[in-house]
């Protein structure tokens, strides 16, 4: 493989993870908040469009299975644009993404999810390839944690901010304001990015067979694979979790409405402060691997118990319970990216990249079964511990052994 993936300029190391930290922090910030700006809008939307508002289910499935394409086509990118470049494309889509749905013109809100898709698989990559070599090996995972606080700081952001600003100024605004600090951040980034894409190969192919790199993982490297596996997993348990707490909690009689958007809340945020320390963990302690391990334990017991919500279970025990499901299968990527950094040696974001494709197809599969368990009559105990016991073989996965890796 070509050394544009490998440790970059002796001088990168030097600079510190700081800037490209908070740049590709709020890249993922931004984009996700313009993805999950469509669900915080959804009524008025539909209402708007003439379309009923659980479409946007449609919405954000398409922007996570374009993301799965454009996440593996992103080494190749990467390597003839640069880091920064491609960084920057992610944040064109964010705005032509904000612009066409913003239009209030049915045929480009559709397309505008595919727009997004277009560059929101890059964000990880794009990170890693920035963060990677310009962080001692002793803070990495910390580092990678901090940075995938975008993802559910976006969600946040979305769910807070969007909802106002409708109500005042109508969905289409509200959209459309997002492109000032898009369009902030889109010039930002092309002051350092000279130095940060000094490893580019102009001369580097791009087109549909870049995808293939890391797929070939798959097939080559155990650990890799491994570690692929456990995230699909982990990350559809995660959306089961946010995609159907609230309706199981008010359907079961355990909680009212409020409650249990209390409750959904705790998952989140615990999602959000676990990160950064189970970064501290991995990199001082136990390593990512492991940790990893206990986050699939740990989450296949949490959600065993999720299964068994009823009205004799007392609030702070639901409470209990999802705080305890939010810092494992929510509070997990961070590390897991560290993991694929780590593993995957010179070819760091081919194994990122295929990461990400993997999460977004978890998030995509897993929240469908989960409810085909439910409407087959299994109900909630049936879907809950058929998501433990993949919890647990995502814990298994790891904890195989790993073949040396071949020689190039």
């Amino acid at each position: 493989m070509s050394g544009a993936t490998g440790a970059g300029p002796a001088a990168s190391s030097r600079s510190g993870p700081w800037a490209p930290l908070v740049a590709t922090l709020a890249l993922q910030t931004l984009a996700t908040m313009a993805a999950y700006s469509m669900p915080a809008a959804a009524p008025e939307v539909g209402r708007g469009l003439g379309v009923e508002p659980a479409l946007v289910g449609v919405f954000i499935s398409c922007v996570y299975g374009v993301g799965m394409i454009s996440a593996l086509l992103s080494p190749s990118a990467i390597r003839r644009f640069g880091a920064a470049r491609t960084g920057q494309f992610t944040v064109l889509a964010t705005i032509a993404m904000l612009f066409a749905a913003g239009s209030g013109n049915l045929g480009l809100v559709a397309a505008s999810a595919v727009i997004l898709g277009l560059g929101y698989g890059a964000t990880a990559p794009v990170a890693t390839h920035l963060i990677v070599p310009r962080t001692r090996p002793g803070q990495l995972n910390l580092i990678l944690s901090i940075r995938q606080i975008g993802v559910p700081l976006g969600g946040t952001l979305a769910g807070l901010l969007v909802p106002p600003m409708v109500l005042y100024f109508g969905w289409p605004a509200a959209l459309l304001v997002q492109v000032v600090p898009a369009l902030a951040l889109l010039l930002v980034m092309q002051a350092p990015r000279a130095r940060w894409d000094a490893d580019r190969s102009p001369s580097a192919r791009l087109g549909l067979r870049g995808a293939l790199g890391p797929l070939r993982l798959l097939r080559t490297d155990r650990a890799v694979r491994n570690l692929t596996f456990a995230t699909f997993l982990y990350a559809g348990i995660q959306l089961c979790f946010i995609a159907f707490l609230v309706v199981h909690l008010t359907s079961g009689g355990v909680a009212d409405l409020v409650r249990a958007g209390q409750a959904l809340a705790v998952f989140q945020v615990s999602g959000v402060v676990s990160r950064p320390i189970w970064g501290v963990i991995a990199d001082r302690w136990t390593g990512a691997r492991v940790l990893l391990v206990l986050h699939g334990l740990i989450m296949a017991a949490a959600t065993a118990a999720a299964g068994q919500f009823s009205p004799d279970w007392s609030f702070v025990a639901v409470l209990f319970v999802c705080a305890v499901a939010g810092t494992t299968a929510s509070g997990y990527t961070g590390i897991a990216y560290g993991e694929f950094a780590r593993i995957g040696g010179a070819r760091r974001i081919e194994a990122t990249a295929l990461g990400s494709a993997a999460m977004f197809l978890g998030v995509m599969v897993l929240p469908s079964l989960f409810g085909l368990a439910i409407a087959a009559g299994g109900g909630y105990p049936l879907a809950y511990g058929g998501a433990a016991a993949l919890a647990l073989a995502g814990a298994f996965a790891l904890l195989a052994p790993r073949r040396p890796r071949p020689r190039p």
